[in-house]
Parts: structure tokens; C-alpha cells; sequence
């Protein structure tokens, strides 16, 4: 029955295993069927919302982070409330990711993420986002029960 909702909320996948709708949400279900050998996942809800009521619309808003293997994944609009929101499945748990969120291709604040660290890695310090005491990239602290 999971399984079944998790293609739903992620994609849809054919029977030969390739991806029907998002390519990067098969990879996140590849992921998630390797890693149940590796220990349990996770699911989240990423989100950003301009901070400026009268804004001019971004073209794009992505994430790319450990847990995408810093693949960027395009984020979804909605125009009600104005923000941006994407749903990842089989995210491993029990560990810290790194992300970044980026704004029309650049680096941009993320007021829920769980902190900020130095980039070490070359994927990191692409997206890094530089402030008052450096460069740096998001945590995302998967703890799972």
C-alpha cells in the first residue's frame, strides 16, 4: 500500500523500472528501495515564500542537496499562497544532509532550515551562499524513530 502512494506523491514509474513523470523522483525511489537495507527513510516537505509581499514572480525555485546526490530538483508554485514547495520520499535517515535552495539559479535563504555549515565538498561550495560570517550551505538533520 505504501509503495503505492509513495509513486503517487513521487512519480510514476513503468513496469521496467523507468520513470513516466520525474526522472529525478525515480532516483529518489531507487534510493529509497536501496537504502531500506541501509536503515530507515524519511519523507519532507521543503518550502520557500518570498519574504517581500510585492515581488516580482521568480522564474525558478530548485533544491539540490546530499540527499538528491545535488542533483537540482525543480520546486512547484502555488499561487494561492504564493509559495514554493516540493515533497521528497526516501530521504536516508539518521544523519545531516547539506542543501541549498536557489532562487532564478541563485543561492537563497532558507528560514526553516535546521542550521548552516561550511560547504567542504566541490558540490557544496557551488551553491554555497555566502554570509556575514562566510560561505555557507543548509542542514537538514534526518533523525528518524
Amino acid at each position: 500500500m505504501f509503495n503505492t502512494f509513495d509513486h503517487l506523491a513521487v512519480g510514476n514509474t513503468q513496469p521496467n523500472g523507468s520513470c513516466a513523470v520525474l526522472d529525478s523522483a525515480c532516483d529518489l525511489t531507487a534510493r529509497r528501495k536501496s537504502t531500506k537495507e541501509h536503515g530507515p527513510t524519511f519523507s519532507k516537505i521543503f518550502r520557500w515564500q518570498p519574504s517581500d509581499p510585492q515581488p516580482p514572480t521568480p522564474a525558478s525555485v530548485e533544491l539540490a542537496g546530499s540527499f538528491t546526490d545535488w542533483r537540482v530538483l525543480a520546486l512547484t508554485r502555488d499561487a494561492i499562497t504564493r509559495a514554493w514547495q516540493v515533497t521528497l520520499h526516501g530521504i536516508p535517515g539518521n544523519r545531516t544532509h547539506r542543501y541549498m535552495l536557489l532562487v532564478n539559479g541563485e543561492p537563497a535563504q532558507d528560514k526553516n532550515c535546521d542550521g548552516l555549515a561550511v560547504p567542504e565538498e566541490f558540490e557544496e561550495q557551488q551553491y554555497q551562499l555566502m554570509t556575514t560570517r562566510g560561505p555557507r550551505v543548509f542542514l537538514l538533520f534526518a533523525q528518524t524513530k
